[in-house]
């Protein structure tokens, strides 16, 4: 697994993260949810999100100038020409794209842009799996992998787990708690078994 080849210090840091959270997540699974298979994902929470690490290459048509290849940083955003730190981490591709259309505009930059967004070179994803699960911690998933692979990365559910309490926290674009059963998640056919995790959700298993 991705978590396996993690430099000690690295694992250190996830696995302080995923301490640090454990308080606020099982405060948080004591609220509202929504059932997988009743979730409706805005626009912005479908697909590929953008994660720091990953490599970027904005185009703008008819303007190199302003085109570039960045990476996101730590901090979640890139540097680009005229227009200095932008924030993309947590969004879509095309959201990045329209907001820089945007700015463009309102900074007379160019005139009419038009801007492609691409993600040449994807980051891991980051997720935290709590609760009652044999390894609780922060892992490293492969991009469009799901929750069943979350919870096999720490060492699957205990037998003291509920198999139709397991919670997805996600943050962006807006917070939102949602259910799964194991039995749903183990379904090839289920919504449950298709949501794919994003950088940053936690995976609770009560």
């Amino acid at each position: 697994m991705l978590n396996a080849h993690l430099s000690g210090r690295a694992r250190r840091a996830l696995l302080l993260a995923a301490a640090l959270l454990t308080t606020a997540a099982c405060k948080s699974v004591q609220g509202d949810y929504v059932w997988a298979d009743r979730y409706a994902p805005t626009r912005t929470d479908t697909g590929y999100t953008i994660a720091a690490g990953d490599l970027l290459n904005v185009q703008v048509y008819d303007n190199a100038g302003m085109s570039a290849h960045a990476r996101v940083r730590s901090d979640g955003r890139i540097s680009l020409p005229l227009l200095n730190d932008v924030l993309v981490e947590g969004k879509a591709p095309y959201v990045v794209g329209h907001e820089l259309e945007q700015t463009m505009k309102q900074q007379n930059l160019v005139l009419n842009p038009r801007v492609n967004v691409v993600v040449e070179e994807s980051h891991p994803l980051r997720v935290s799996v709590l609760g009652a699960v044999a390894r609780a911690g922060a892992y490293v998933v492969d991009p469009g992998a799901g929750v069943a692979d979350a919870l096999a990365s720490a060492g699957g559910l205990t037998e003291f787990a509920h198999h139709d309490r397991i919670f997805v926290l996600r943050k962006t674009p807006t917070p939102v708690r949602i259910r799964f059963s194991f039995d749903d998640l183990t379904a090839g056919t289920s919504k449950a078994a298709a949501f794919r995790l994003q950088s940053g959700d936690v995976v609770v298993a009560q």
